[in-house]
């Protein structure tokens, strides 16, 4: 076959061609040999001399394309209004649109080599202002596909979509009579009419399709009509609970049927229209149920709520503030009627169960979803940082350092090493939520400081352990002088072995067994104006070579001995059989004291230790208490006369006597919260003048913006403390006011 240009009769080509097509739209059979030959006639005619019959062609099977569906409509407009028409119009439109798809293949060198040509680029209509497009032409397949669409749907979409919507509201009551490939073949009809790559360039309306805007949108308003009457008849004769099951099932069963039905771009439309009718028009009755579910612990109810109104914008707003005010509400409940004596251990364990519970709701019902949580995070502060008086400081900081404090002395009874550490990781949550961290620093370093002075630590693995979990929370900075405690108590311990070494070199010999702990004074929250006291003989000797050693070995170093920290070892030799005590420093001098005698006058004893009245009488009350003096004065006289107990005898032969390490007093507690105050003025000062070393010049609210943004993690200071502050560097020349502001700051060099 010769691919040059030659001349051809057009109509007597085109009648031949004519049939062949007639034969394909048709799908009756068409011999290869026939297809082939027709396949050259549509390149001759494309190509051929002396002017190609391109445009022709492209008519004449454009006439024949629209004569052919208009027969085919005459032939399904005698169904009108008849169910059968569905299956008429799928059967007629699945043969149709094969037979296009071949015909478009059998044009395809004009497809190719002219319509290809002639079609307009995007940048052309965009940017090139054309708006007219005369002799404008398609592919074959899509002006098939678009004849269908004038000549076929436009002409009885009436009636078939109502057809369809009829079908589907059966699909809806159950009815299955209608084929469910026929309603969805015929859905698809409308799809493929205008897919995008079917779209003609430049036109204006190609954003609206004939999907959307002859069938999708009035089965929406159908849809919306229908489930309004349905959740109309749920709402007055169900429960909320049995509503929301309902709804959630036939959501369900609607989401199953936009799959077998309708195109994908329709699937979130339904949705959201369907949740319009169900939920949304409807939502102060799920929102009336819900402080209900939340208190009654409904967790299958609370997911339904969760999972309906989730899409909706706002939606769970609601159930969020809800859930938060009940967590609040049974937390201040569970911490409001501590015992004071086991009040660190309730709270922890009650928050902590709290806790517990409504993270497991959260992450289960609520799918960890971060509203959700953040409730729980709002609660829980609320909880932790609650004040019964706002000038009263939070007690949060101190019970939890208490509750650590228990669990990491060797006290500790009914628990595993296991379990110890899994509630010393449990106690990180609540740290997490307190505000005032501070005063629970300080409250744990002083709790720290009597477990490693007096030996009463259950395992320094899990000290050390717990230190670390303080850091992860709040860095180096916050447990810096906790890890400097620590290293003085290992210095101490080869300082020790040193000493013993001196005293074996120097071939001195002390009367009694003497280790000491020497501690750095900024490291470690202990009183550094020890009361005065006489060190008993048997001690004093000791005590001297020590620091004859240690002035040796540390020039310029001055050591404070806190004997009211110390403790002894002691063997009881007067009793029938021996014991072993250990006892604080002053409780074994008033004991020494009865080493020549058996009775003292209570002036004398208390001379010779030269204690204050307050600090000898309550040491000798618990030797008294313990039974190793007596006394037959109820109250104390300085003539009171105290009898050391010869017939002494316990079951145990060897214990501590309580006093020893003594609780910490309210005075103490007090104290302890007078001196977090001081240091966070200390740490608002230097905050400001960090800051003003930077800025030179700042505006007040600035500053205050700042200085709660460097504060935050470990206090929340008061506005009016931070003025105070400000007024305290400006009288000490740190900063001054600028003229030309009454509201501004500049730094004072």
């Amino acid at each position: 076959m010769s691919l040059r240009p030659k001349q051809v009769n057009f109509d007597e080509t085109w009648g031949t061609l004519r049939r062949t097509i007639e034969g394909v739209v048709t799908l009756s059979k068409v011999p290869r040999v026939e297809w082939n030959d027709r396949f050259t006639d549509v390149y001759t005619l494309c190509v051929a001399h002396p002017e190609p019959y391109t445009n022709q062609l492209y008519n004449e099977t454009q006439v024949f394309l629209r004569k052919h569906v208009q027969a085919l409509r005459t032939e399904i407009e005698k169904y009108e209004s008849n169910s059968s028409l569905l299956k008429v119009y799928y059967d007629m439109w699945i043969k149709y649109s094969q037979g296009v798809e071949y015909l478009n293949k059998l044009y395809s060198y004009l497809n190719q080599q002219h319509v290809k040509k002639s079609k307009l680029s995007e940048a052309d209509i965009t940017y090139g202002g054309v708006t007219d497009m005369p002799g404008h032409m398609i592919e074959i397949g899509e002006l098939g596909l678009e004849i269908w669409r004038q000549d076929m749907l436009e002409k009885i979409q009436d009636t078939l979509i109502e057809l369809v919507l009829e079908a589907i509201r059966s699909d809806r009551r159950g009815d299955t009579a209608v084929s469910t490939t026929i309603v969805n073949g015929v859905v698809h009809s409308f799809v493929a009419v205008e897919d995008p790559k079917h779209r003609i360039p430049g036109d204006p309306h190609t954003h609206l399709t004939f999907y959307e805007k002859a069938f999708e949108a009035p089965f929406l308003q159908d849809t919306g009509r229908y489930y309004q009457q349905e959740a109309s008849k749920l709402i007055t004769t169900c429960s909320v609970s049995e509503y929301m099951e309902k709804v959630i099932q036939k959501l369900n069963e609607e989401d199953m049927r936009a799959r077998r039905y309708l195109h994908a771009s329709s699937y979130g439309k339904l949705s959201s229209e369907c949740h319009r009718r169900l939920v949304s028009d409807h939502l102060s009755a799920l929102h009336s149920e819900c402080r209900i579910m939340v208190e009654n612990d409904r967790r299958q109810d609370l997911t339904n709520t969760y999972g309906l109104l989730k899409p909706l914008a706002s939606g769970l707003n609601v159930l969020a503030d809800t859930l938060e005010a009940h967590i609040k509400k049974e937390g201040l409940e569970a911490v409001s009627s501590l015992k004071q004596e086991t009040a660190h251990m309730d709270f922890v364990e009650s928050i902590i169960l709290l806790y517990k519970k409504y993270k497991d709701i959260v992450n289960t019902v609520f799918k960890s979803d971060q509203m959700f949580i953040s409730s729980l995070d709002k609660a829980c502060t609320a909880v932790i940082n609650f004040r019964q008086c706002t000038k009263n400081p939070c007690r949060s900081p101190e019970l939890l350092a208490k509750y650590c404090d228990a669990l990491l002395k060797k006290s500790t009874k009914g628990y595993s090493e296991t379990e110890v550490d899994e509630k010393l990781s449990q106690s990180i949550i609540i740290f997490r939520y307190i505000d005032d961290k501070d005063v629970f620093q300080k409250f744990y370093s002083r709790n720290l400081a009597r477990r490693l002075i007096n030996h009463l630590s259950h395992s320094m693995d899990a000290e050390e352990g717990m230190i670390n979990r303080l850091k992860q929370a709040c860095g180096y900075e916050f447990t810096n002088k906790l890890h400097r405690m620590f290293t003085d108590v290992s210095v101490s311990s080869d300082l020790n072995n040193k000493f013993n070494d001196y005293l074996t070199k120097e071939g001195i010999k002390l009367p009694i067994s003497f280790s000491i702990m020497v501690l750095q004074a900024g490291a470690w929250p202990l009183q550094q104006n020890p009361s005065p006291f006489a060190i008993p003989q048997i001690l004093e000797s000791s005590v001297q070579k020590f620091e004859t050693f240690y002035g040796r070995q540390f020039n310029g170093r001055k050591l404070t001995w806190l004997h009211h920290l110390s403790s002894c070892d002691v063997k009881l030799s007067y009793t029938k059989k021996p014991y072993f005590i250990i006892m604080q420093t002053f409780q074994i001098a008033v004991l020494t004291s009865f080493e020549t005698q058996d009775e003292m006058v209570y002036r004398d004893i208390r001379e010779a230790t030269r204690l204050t009245d307050d600090q000898f009488s309550r040491h000798l009350q618990s030797l008294i208490e313990c039974k190793l003096l007596e006394c037959d004065d109820k109250e104390f006289t300085q003539d009171s006369i105290i009898k050391l107990n010869k017939g002494y005898s316990n079951k145990r032969a060897k214990f501590r006597i309580s006093g020893a390490v003594q609780k910490e007093t309210p005075q103490e507690v007090e104290q302890t919260h007078v001196s977090v105050e001081e240091d966070r003025k200390i740490f608002i000062q230097a905050a400001i003048v960090r800051i003003m070393k930077s800025r030179k010049v700042i505006k007040h609210n600035v500053l205050i913006q700042e200085v709660l943004q460097l504060s935050n993690g470990r206090f929340s200071p008061t506005i009016s403390v931070i003025k105070k502050c400000i007024e305290t560097l400006i009288e000490r020349a740190y900063l001054e006011r600028t003229p030309n502001s009454a509201d501004e700051y500049s730094y004072v060099a």
